[in-house]
């Protein structure tokens, strides 16, 4: 049984709605088994921040994180991050920090990660599935 966590973008489509085939995998799995990481909450609240005027976007964010887990970022994640951090760094592949703190949550949670960026395809021990296609 594989658990899911999901990226910013992805939570992003399922927010808005704009991506009908991510809405239909999520159907597909239980919600017990579908995450988000304290990296991409704050993200989310990010960007309600800074729309103050977006009230239904305040609104359907609260809604989409009363229904899932949010894992706090912990010691383990953190572990993952720093060898992350080095290795793309000695082979010259740079990432987003957020990003590489995503990608090490996922990989310390031992999730595979819903995202349909690219550049998580440099963490080679990464697990992704794109559900936009």
């Amino acid at each position: 049984m594989a658990n899911y966590l999901l990226d910013t973008n992805t939570a992003s489509y399922i927010i808005k709605g704009n991506i009908p085939a991510v809405h239909r995998r999520l159907l597909r799995v239980p919600m017990n088994q579908v995450f988000i990481s304290s990296i991409t909450e704050g993200e989310l609240r990010y960007g309600v921040a800074k729309r103050p005027a977006a009230v239904k976007l305040q609104h359907l964010v609260e809604e989409f994180l009363l229904r899932l887990t949010v894992l706090p970022w912990d010691s383990d994640a953190a572990k993952e991050y720093g060898h992350l951090r080095a290795d793309l760094e000695r082979l010259g592949q740079p990432m987003g920090n957020l990003d590489m703190m995503i990608g090490s949550h996922a990989l310390a949670a031992g999730a595979i990660l819903v995202t349909n960026d690219r550049v998580f395809g440099r963490i080679k021990k990464l697990k992704v599935e794109d559900w936009t296609v």
